[in-house]
């Protein structure tokens, strides 16, 4: 499971590696609830391979939530279930998958017997292109709301992912796209999408501890 990542968000290498610009300010890492791209088949080229940037909240908001409280249980979608699943059905069948692009993610480590932060990415420096599935939500205004999830796979077994999380708890990981891939996984039809849904080989990423700052204390003025 990835509640947390750090987003791209340097244009260049949106640019470069998932060829779409951009610019919105967005915050350094993500969180379940805050804004973050992510790469989705353009709207006006549904035959095509053009690809479309937009920002949306990280947890997916279903059409049919009175509010954008589910966000924060919906950050991550199991890729086995997301087809029958009330919060990700709809966005499976209608195919809105999307791309989700990361430098890195964080995941927590029980080794030491308490959680420590690591910090998970590519080895090669790429950034990491996840699979999602987007939605559009309409709030009481009427305003149209974006948001996405990860799709994640089992990882027991995985020589590096099986470390995160706590010892008796199931080891998952979020599915990570090769480049070649990119435009099949936007544009597959729905009963086809399954080949996409791998493990990463864990000799293709590292890991290293990356404990969160300490919060500063505020200080009372003289």
């Amino acid at each position: 499971m990835c509640a947390n990542y750090v987003p791209v968000t340097d244009l260049e290498r949106m640019k470069l590696f998932f060829a779409v610009m951009r610019g919105d300010p967005v915050p350094d890492e993500t969180w379940p609830g805050y804004a973050a791209p992510f790469v989705r088949q353009s709207r006006e080229d549904a035959v095509g391979h053009a690809r479309d940037a937009a920002v949306g909240l990280f947890g997916l908001v279903p059409h049919w939530s009175k509010d954008l409280t589910i966000g924060r249980r919906t950050y991550n979608a199991r890729s086995e279930t997301a087809a029958e699943k009330p919060s990700f059905r709809d966005a499976w069948r209608h195919g809105r998958r999307c791309i989700v692009p990361a430098e890195s993610i964080y995941e927590p480590n029980w080794e030491s017997g308490k959680a420590v932060r690591w910090r998970i990415r590519r080895r090669d420096g790429a950034p990491m292109g996840i699979a999602g599935l987007w939605g559009a939500w309409r709030g009481p205004d009427g305003g149209e709301l974006l948001s996405f999830t990860m799709l994640t796979i089992n990882a027991d077994g995985h020589a590096l992912m099986q470390r995160f999380h706590k010892p008796d708890d199931e080891k998952r990981m979020v599915v990570v796209l090769h480049e070649a891939d990119y435009d099949r996984w936007l544009d597959a039809p729905v009963g086809q999408t399954t080949d996409f849904l791998q493990r990463w080989p864990a000799d293709e990423l590292e890991a290293e501890p990356a404990p969160r700052p300490p919060a500063r204390r505020r200080t009372s003025g003289a």
